[in-house]
């Protein structure tokens, strides 16, 4: 297992080597420079080329990508452009914001999941089977920025039962400080929940369609230790799936955070990209990227200690 562990880490460095060239070469494929979008017309050259080289600019592309990989891998990300502000604060700050958001949605959508999906297939073909699966669908195939606009006009706007934006100041009771999490959170679960639920659903299907399950029925097991070999079998595919679902909601949450103003990395992305602040634009991509790899290698890990045939 500790070989297994070790070859799977060593496979994601060149990964996330290949992932910091690909960050630096795309924010740098836009026209243009940062610093002059920000200095007023009538900043002379001298000034301009000073902010340059203040930042870097002034230095040749694999110069500057040299500099930043060598800062970024020892935490280093440089100020931002914008507000001269450490880019590590605003990340880390940023990054806790979201983790919370993605932590609860992963929560609710992968129990929802596993459930709807569980029941839907142990009622293969019955009305309660399609009623699950169209749940399912419908949460696959809503738009995430619709939805969340939606429940933000009948929640807050309509019946004034939940805030419509934030995540409330720290000086309000704790009750009232999660009710801005509810709209957020139940937004960012429905995808995951209908791709888990069908995922489970199809999966528990094909094992249920087995031979070993009729063997084990015929041998006299009881519907319960049955299921467990069902539950076991399907594990590794569906663990494979939450952990890809886990790193599509930190990294795919910037259009939610930006409707519900909620002050994590997808909205400090968003703000970057307008601000075209590049060393934000760069921590913040390069950071979701590691924790996508990271969370990658994890499941597979998990999925061997679950399945031993993965390790050969």
């Amino acid at each position: 297992m500790l070989i297994f562990a070790g070859r799977r880490l060593l496979q994601a460095i060149p990964i996330l080597f290949g992932v910091t060239l690909v960050i630096f070469g795309l924010v740098h494929i836009a026209p243009g420079n940062p610093i002059d979008m920000l200095m007023p017309p009538e900043a002379s050259p001298e000034i301009i080329a000073q902010m340059k080289a203040a930042y870097g600019f002034d230095k040749p592309l694999h110069i500057q990508y040299l500099r930043w990989l060598g800062r970024a891998m020892t935490g280093d990300f440089g100020l931002s452009v914008f507000n001269s502000a450490a880019v590590f604060g605003q990340l880390v700050t940023a990054l806790g914001n979201t983790l919370v958001l993605a932590l609860l949605a992963a929560l609710l959508g992968f129990s929802l999941g596993i459930g709807l999906g569980l029941v839907a297939a142990l009622h293969h073909g019955r009305w309660l089977d399609k009623l699950l699966s169209a749940i399912a669908t419908a949460g696959v195939s809503l738009p995430h920025y619709w939805t969340a606009i939606v429940l933000v006009l009948f929640f807050a706007v309509f019946r004034d039962w939940l805030p419509a934006q934030g995540m409330g100041d720290d000086a309000l009771p704790l009750y009232q400080r999660l009710e801005y999490l509810v709209l957020p959170v139940i937004t960012l679960s429905l995808i995951p929940m209908g791709v888990i639920g069908r995922m489970v659903r199809a999966t528990v299907l094909d094992i249920l369609n087995q031979d070993f399950i009729g063997a084990l029925t015929a041998k006299g097991l009881t519907r319960g230790p049955v299921l467990r070999h069902v539950v076991k079998n399907a594990a590794p595919p569906v663990l494979a799936l939450m952990g890809l679902q886990f790193g599509y909601l930190l990294g795919g949450s910037i259009l939610i955070e930006t409707v519900y103003n909620w002050p994590g990395t997808g909205n400090l992305l968003n703000l970057a990209i307008f601000r075209r602040d590049i060393p934000v634009l760069q921590a913040t991509i390069l950071v979701l990227a590691t924790f996508f790899v990271l969370l990658n290698l994890l499941v597979d890990i998990a999925q061997a200690a679950i399945d031993p045939r993965i390790r050969r």
